[in-house]
This record gives C-alpha cells, structure tokens and sequence, in this order.
C-alpha cells in the first residue's frame, strides 16, 4: 500500500474543492465537538456539491481512481446476464412482469452489459441512483448503446411493490462505518477532531453509544479467538436499515449483492489489528482518509456474516454465498471464452477472464452473496458455492 505522503499532488481547482468540503467538515467539529467517523466518511463521500460521489469528477475506469469488475470488460455482465435469465425462465412471465433494479449504477457499463446480453428484457431495468452527476454519465452510456428506452432512473428505492432482481455490485463498500477501539477499559469510539493548530484532522476517540457498544460486544462475544487492547476495527451499523429501504417493496425475487469481503471470523481475526478500512485516489491504495477529502475514495470491506443475518433479520433468505471466481465459472463463461474463434478477441476475453476469477486478482477477494424473498430455486452461479 502506497504512502499518502507519495501520492500525486491533485491540481489547484480540486485542492480548493477539498479544501472547502475540509472547512465545512471543521465548522462541524468546532459547532457540535469530534465527528464520529461514519458521519465523517459520509461528508467525505455525498456532502451535496463537495462529496466524492457527487461532485462531478471521473471515478471509474482507466482515468479514475479505481477500476470494477464491470470496467474489465462484458464478462462480468454476461454471467450477471446468464444468473437473470435462468431466473426469468424459472418464473414464467412475460416481459411485462419484472424489474431489474440496480443500486448505485457506476458509469453504467454494467447495466449496459447486461441489457445487452439478456435473452429476455425486463419490463423496465430501474437504477437507483442518488447522485445526479452519476445519472448523467450512466444516461451517455446507455444511449450510445441505444438502450435508454429500457431504463428508468430512480432517487430514491421503489415505492411500489414488484417482482425480480436487485443488483448491487460495490455498493454496500461505501456505506459509513463506524471505528472503534478495543482497550484495557472496554470498547471506544474513533472519531475525527481537529489538530491543535486548528486547520488539519486527526484521531480522537469518544465514549461509544449505546447501540455500538452493544453491536461491538457482542461481536466480540460471538469471536473464537479474542482481541487484545489497542484492537481497532469497524462495523457497519446501518446495514439492516439499508437493505430493508432497498428492498422492502420486493415481494418475490433475489437481491444479488458482489463486495470485496470477509466472514466474521475472517474480518475480525486477531491479527488484523487495523481493521480493513482503505482508501483509493488516481489507482492507488493508502489508509489515511484525512487527505484531500472530497477527491479520495474511502470504503471499507464487507462483513458478510453480518449482510446474511441482517438479511435474515428483515425476513430475506440467504440463498448462496461464493466467490466472484466460482460465480462466474458457474455460469460457463469460461467454456464461451474458449469457443471465441478470432484468436485476438479469445486473448482478450481470457485476460479479463484471469483477472475476474484468479486468486492474485479479483477472483478470491470479490464474494457473492444471493438473499430471497419467496420461492426460489436454486441458483445457476451458486452451483459451486463454497458455502
């Protein structure tokens, strides 16, 4: 992981952006005292205007800060594709009866991907997308491929019943955590205050609510192996709200979920002493999210223990549980790749092919989890499951 101190100083305009989402984020602090960290990380990521997903600038691919699985070419999509239709066939509807909804679309290349290799279209393909800036570049994307027809943009969840797919591919990654300590006298908050000097940020720590302490308790309770003092870590305190607002008007179908990610047990092991937040600007990693605010990227890993029982909390049943690499094999994508005859194109599915589902690369670290509601039947990319 790279050293913030050695990453490439951003032009003028942006560190003015930066510098102005920093002085709301420090009137905060000297108006109301240290920020806890999950409301700091989600200034930093939607404050109207200033926040990373929302104030214009490129994200996604080559020329952004980070490249997704989508961004690696149609792959991706098409084993997302292959999951839909087997599921569409399974009901036996016709085009008008179900929806695909996806959270937080990205530069809508998966989206397009997917239309694009659907056997069968859903009667309209939703996208939730809060950030205008985002509908706009997902709108060029989709109409240069001629499909704008087929989707409709959503700011907020659906607020009426339906049935079929929920998509959500690096999204719960950026929901605010919260940062806690262990110690010698129990378990801590980390919040963001100012430094003495009154114009840079730092650490401090604060007394834990009520909820956290309980949530971090009995985390701690459930673990085989216990954590020692100065143990700090996150947790996401608000996953049960979101998916119940992303899916409580689903009545019958699958909420696909793809995040980098570990089990309970993985994601608090003793030796990760430093929990599994990174950031991320102009393609590189580092773990200090007090620089140039508004212009990094700041995600955590996803507890997906803690996704399935949420899940389970809000009546959804946790149909599977794999790796990106097993999900996309499931689905024979690798036979397709193998059968392309022009020699050029075979190469370069192969490439993205490696990079999608080898253990160095995405394969391993990107898990899939599928939550139901309703009769389902079992699940052409979970076939291989590890779970």
């Amino acid at each position: 992981m790279q050293s913030a101190l050695t990453l490439p100083t951003p032009p003028e305009n942006l560190l003015a952006l930066s510098h102005r989402l920093s002085e709301r984020i420090i009137d905060a602090i000297k108006s109301d005292g240290p920020m806890p960290f999950d409301q700091y990380m989600a200034m930093c990521l939607y404050e109207p205007g200033l926040g990373y997903y929302v104030n214009g600038l490129h994200k996604f691919g080559q020329a952004g800060d980070f490249v997704t699985s989508p961004e690696q070419g149609p792959l991706f999509a098409q084993s997302l594709a292959r999951q839909i239709d087997d599921l569409s066939t399974s009901w036996q509807l016709g085009e008008n009866d179900w929806h695909v909804l996806e959270l937080g679309a990205g530069s809508g290349v998966l989206a397009r991907d997917i239309l694009l290799n659907l056997e069968a279209l859903p009667d309209k393909y939703w996208i939730f997308e809060p950030s205008a800036v985002l509908r706009e570049v997902q709108a060029k994307t989709l109409e240069a491929a001629g499909l704008i027809d087929h989707v409709e943009w959503l700011a907020k969840p659906p607020d009426r019943d339906f049935l079929g797919v929920v998509l959500g591919n690096e999204v719960i990654d950026a929901l605010p955590v919260k940062r806690w300590r262990f110690s010698d006298d129990g378990i801590e908050e980390l919040a963001v205050d100012i430094k003495p000097e009154g114009s840079a940020l730092r650490w401090t720590c604060i007394q834990p609510t009520e909820a956290l302490e309980t949530e971090v308790g009995g985390l701690l309770g459930r673990l085989n192996q216990p954590v020692g003092s100065g143990y700090e870590s996150e947790c996401c305190v608000y996953l049960e709200a979101w998916l119940s607002s992303v899916t409580g008007h689903l009545t019958h179908g699958v909420v696909l979920l793809i995040d980098y990610g570990y089990t309970e047990e993985a994601y608090y092991h003793p030796e990760r002493t430093e929990g599994t937040l990174v950031c991320h600007y102009r393609h590189r990693a580092h773990f200090d999210p007090f620089v140039w605010p508004g212009l990094t990227d700041i995600s955590a890993w996803v507890d997906f223990t803690a996704l399935g029982r949420a899940a389970r909390n809000i009546g959804l049943e946790v149909l599977g549980y794999t790796t990106q690499a097993e999900f996309v094999l499931a689905q024979g994508i690798h036979h397709d790749v193998i059968r392309l005859t022009d020699e050029n194109a075979r190469l370069s599915a192969l490439s993205e092919l490696k990079r999608l589902t080898l253990p160095g690369e995405m394969g391993e670290k990107f898990k899939v989890m599928a939550l139901a509601r309703g009769d389902i039947p079992p699940l052409l990319g979970f076939s291989g499951s590890i779970e």
